[in-house]
């Protein structure tokens, strides 16, 4: 069982790299996650090996039964490895605690893994690494292979039907710079900020469609000025995103959707912690934007469409 009680998108998306990781070391293994709310089953929808999906109502208190059956639900099965993968989550560690499991695992904070590894920090690498650790004292031999990258796993199909999406936008087959504008609290950037950087986008990249991906609140930081797509579905949203050439948005879970289907992925940053939550599949990075002036990013983005 992998646990991770918490509903939000990008930290169920960070999940992905430990329930891959952990196929791969036990590749018959059956795997159980405790989560909350109702998207992993969406996530996750094209992962073979995950059993069953234990989640917690996101508002307790309003399924207060559903709620309390699903902690029950830890003490039913038996399970051979139990796994927490959030150091700072109580939750997480109480379900560990409290699941029927031979062997588990808490991913405390190891200051010797922080020192040999510098993405230790990062929220999706660190139970990678700590569990790593944990089975070379179970009398595995140490695994040095990479970290998995997020996942969600779109099929062929998907990645056509979101291929005719985008064409369906942008009329032509140029290639596609992807933004989305929107963020939570302190993390979103400015609809100014937005309008300046978009037309440094569009003087720096003269060839390239440029179309704005919206949020489900169906708001945009551009004032709906550019071609844009919007859907509620997640896979939907991730196929459209695969067919762009570099996805550009501020920290947040569309920022790691985005990583999770194989685009290049710039992350901006200006409040939250990037070493614990920056994009890192192929040609992704992060950008600080209190160290960054805006009309330095356009050359950055370069490095990715080169």
């Amino acid at each position: 069982m992998i646990s991770r009680p918490n509903h939000r998108l990008g930290n169920l998306l960070l999940l992905s790299p430990i329930v891959q990781e952990v196929n791969d070391t036990f590749p018959d293994a059956r795997i159980d996650l405790f989560v909350k709310g109702s998207i992993s089953p969406i996530i996750f929808k094209n992962y073979k090996n995950i059993d069953q999906i234990i989640q917690l109502p996101k508002k307790p208190f309003s399924n207060l039964l559903k709620y309390i059956r699903s902690w029950s639900l830890l003490r039913w099965k038996k399970y051979d490895l139990v796994i927490n993968t959030s150091h700072s989550s109580s939750s997480g560690k109480i379900s560990t605690q409290l699941a029927n499991g031979d062997y588990k695992f808490f991913n405390e904070w190891n200051d010797e893994l922080h020192s040999e590894y510098p993405d230790y920090p990062h929220a999706a690498k660190n139970p990678i690494y700590n569990l790593r650790k944990f089975l070379t004292h179970l009398g595995f031999e140490k695994n040095t292979g990479k970290v998995p990258f997020l996942n969600i796993k779109l099929s062929p199909e998907e990645i056509e039907t979101g291929k005719r999406k985008l064409e369906g936008i942008t009329k032509n087959d140029q290639k596609t710079i992807c933004l989305f504008t929107n963020a939570t609290g302190d993390k979103c950037y400015s609809n100014t900020w937005w309008a300046s950087f978009y037309e440094s986008l569009k003087m720096t990249f003269p060839d390239y469609n440029i179309v704005e991906l919206l949020p489900v609140e169906n708001i945009s930081r551009l004032d709906f000025k550019i071609p844009s797509f919007y859907s509620t579905d997640i896979r939907e949203m991730g196929a459209f995103i695969a067919n762009t050439s570099v996805f550009i948005a501020a920290d947040n879970g569309v920022m790691h959707l985005a990583s999770a289907v194989g685009t290049p992925t710039i992350g901006l940053f200006m409040v939250t912690d990037e070493n614990a939550y920056k994009p890192y599949n192929d040609k992704s990075f992060s950008i600080n934007t209190n160290n960054v002036k805006e009309s330095e990013i356009p050359d950055l983005i370069k490095t990715v469409l080169q």
